[in-house]
C-alpha cells in the first residue's frame, strides 16, 4: 500500500487513520493537539508530525477530517499547510463535512500545484469509522478518485464518485437534509406513542417492519425511549451541517422548509444544554 498522511484525529479521523495503517499504508499523522497524534502513533505505529506540511511530505495520498471550512483551510493552505509539502501527482482526500464552495476553492488551488483533490465527506458516524463501515460521497476528477478509492475502502463499506469538485459535499448535504426530517418524524411518533399510553418498544417492533422503517428507527429508538443521549453525532455538529445546507439552498434556489424548522428545533435542544447530545435528542423537546 501507499505512503499516506492523515490530518485530524478526532472521533472519526483517529480510527480511519488506524484502518489505513492496518491495511499496510506507511502512515504519518498530524493533529492540532500534538499529544493525540503521539497516542495514535504509539497505538498504530507510523510517525507523528508537528505540522500538516511535515505530515504530507513524501505522501502519495493525504487524508483530512477536521471541523469546518476554516479548519480545513488552516491545514491545507499557507507555508505549514499540506499543499506546501505535497509533491506533484499526490492526491488530497478531504473527509470533512464542509461547503461545496471550499471544495471547489481548494480543488482549484490543488490543480495549480499539480495535485489531485477529492472532496469526500462520510456518513456512518463514529461507529462506522471504528468498524470500517462508512459511506463516502466523492467529488473530483475520475482519475484522482480511481487512485484514491482503494485507500478509502480501508474504512468504507461504500464509496462513489458523484461528479466534479463539490459534488461530494452536495451529496452529503442531501444526506443531512434527509436525516433531519427522519429524526424529527421519529421523535414525534415516539412522543405520540408514549402520550397515547402505548408500549413504545412494541410499536417500533411492528412499524419498523413496514414502510416507516429506517436506520434511525432501528438504531436510535431504544435510547430515545430511555431518554439517553450521551453518545453519537452531536447536536452542535448537526447544526453546523444544516447551516451549510441552508446556505447552499439560498445559493441554488432550493426550498428547505422542514430542514429550516428542524434546525430551529436543534437550537432549542442546545438551549436545554444539549450541545453534545446525540441528534436523536430532538424527542426531548417534545416531552
Amino acid at each position: 500500500m501507499a505512503k499516506a498522511a492523515f490530518l485530524g484525529l478526532g472521533v472519526m479521523g483517529f480510527p480511519m487513520a488506524g484502518h489505513l495503517a492496518t491495511a499496510g499504508c506507511a502512515m504519518t499523522v498530524y493533529n492540532r493537539t500534538a499529544a493525540k497524534a503521539g497516542q495514535w502513533a504509539e497505538r498504530h505505529g507510523g510517525a507523528a508530525a508537528a505540522t500538516p506540511r511535515e505530515a504530507a511530505a513524501g505522501a502519495e495520498f493525504v487524508m483530512a477530517c477536521v471541523g469546518d471550512d476554516d479548519d480545513l483551510r488552516s491545514v491545507v493552505l499557507g507555508p505549514d499547510g499540506a499543499f506546501a509539502g505535497m509533491a506533484k501527482g499526490a492526491v488530497f482526500v478531504d473527509h470533512t463535512t464542509a461547503s461545496a464552495e471550499v471544495a471547489r476553492e481548494l480543488a482549484a488551488e490543488a490543480a495549480k500545484l499539480g495535485l489531485g483533490y477529492i472532496d469526500a465527506p462520510v456518513s456512518g458516524g463514529q461507529a462506522g469509522a471504528e468498524n470500517g463501515q462508512l459511506t463516502v460521497m466523492c467529488g473530483g476528477e475520475a482519475a484522482d478518485y480511481a487512485r484514491a478509492e482503494p485507500l478509502i475502502m480501508a474504512y468504507a463499506k461504500a464509496s462513489r464518485l458523484m461528479g466534479p469538485a463539490g459534488a461530494g459535499q452536495l451529496t452529503k448535504m442531501v444526506n443531512q437534509i434527509c436525516i433531519a426530517g427522519l429524526v424529527q418524524g421519529l421523535s414525534e411518533g415516539l412522543a405520540f406513542a408514549q402520550k397515547a399510553g402505548l408500549d413504545g418498544e412494541a410499536v417500533v417492533d411492528v412499524i419498523s417492519k413496514g414502510a416507516a422503517g429506517s436506520w434511525q428507527m432501528e438504531n436510535r429508538h431504544k435510547t430515545m425511549l430511555a431518554d439517553t443521549f450521551d453518545f453519537g453525532f452531536a447536536v452542535d455538529w448537526m447544526r453546523k451541517d444544516l447551516r451549510i445546507c441552508l446556505a447552499e439552498a439560498r445559493n441554488n434556489g432550493a426550498r428547505l422548509p422542514v430542514t429550516a424548522l428542524v434546525d430551529q428545533f436543534y437550537a432549542e435542544v442546545q438551549a436545554m444544554g444539549g450541545n453534545r447530545w446525540d441528534t436523536s435528542a430532538l424527542v426531548k423537546r417534545l416531552r
